[in-house]
């Protein structure tokens, strides 16, 4: 029974790695029918499922934390094997999203073809973060029973995964068009790996109170999950990833003070 976790966490690897091979077999060139002209796509069917591995990824996560508590199997193997399988879906694979995305808007303009590798570059650095992040973590798991010190890299994962079903089914927002902005995916590359290993303290799913007063800010992101998914679609991901961010930065009393040694 004590190994039921640890099969739940090799299966967030599984489908993280499942998730970085679609990624990777999205088309980035196709060529006319004349044979003689090329134009960029970014292969969107198999980015789409790309995502839906990470989320697959993601539900495991979950899950084998909720089997660990349950059954009371806690092991320094896996708290090690759940940071490796973490940093391959929600770190690797998100940045070979953000690297198609990427090559994608610098391949619709001019001399796209001569546009040199190190510009695509900065995709990566989620996956750097996400290592550091990790590793912060596991060094101060004891400091962080009632909250997250820095942006969860399942989180930072999640709402990467939601960018390609947000460009394959655009919404009425029209922001599909933003990711064909180079410029705002080096942003939020840059904020998502500074939200990573910030000083912020992000609530838990599960609060350390009870009562209303512990539970009002998951309930807010229930709400907005629920509520604007019928309206919003997918980007439903990003506002309520945009309210976690907010409702952490308020004080709240089921959050004790930072130790000295942080």
């Amino acid at each position: 029974m004590k190994h039921i976790p640890n099969l739940c966490t090799l299966a967030n690897l599984l489908f993280g790695c499942i998730a970085i091979t679609f990624i990777l077999d999205a088309p980035a060139i196709l060529q006319t029918t004349t044979g003689d002209e090329y134009y960029p796509v970014l292969g969107l069917p198999q980015l789409y499922w790309g995502s839906l591995f990470i989320g697959l990824a993601a539900l495991m996560d979950v899950l084998d934390g909720f089997l660990a508590r349950s059954l009371q199997a806690f092991s320094p193997i896996g708290k090690d094997l759940d940071s490796l399988a973490d940093i391959v879906s929600f770190g690797v694979a998100p940045s070979m999203i953000m690297y198609k995305f990427l090559w994608f808007s610098y391949m619709k303009e001019p001399g796209a073809m001569s546009t040199p590798l190190l510009v695509l570059a900065p995709a990566f650095l989620l996956a750097c973060f996400a290592a550091l992040r990790l590793a912060k973590f596991n060094q101060t798991t004891e400091q962080q029973k009632h909250f997250f010190i820095g942006m969860p890299v399942p989180a930072i994962g999640i709402l990467v995964a939601s960018f390609p079903l947000m460009y394959w089914l655009p919404s009425a927002f029209n922001l599909d068009l933003l990711f064909e902005n180079r410029w705002l995916i080096y942003a939020v590359i840059g904020l998502l790996c500074y939200l990573m290993v910030s000083p912020i303290r992000f609530f838990k799913w599960m609060p350390a109170g009870k009562g209303i007063s512990a539970w009002w800010p998951q309930l807010i992101i229930a709400i907005i999950l629920i509520f604007g998914a019928p309206f919003m679609g997918f980007a439903v991901v990003p506002v309520a990833f945009l309210a976690y961010v907010l409702l952490s930065l308020m004080p709240k009393k089921n959050l004790e003070p930072l130790s000295a040694e942080l």
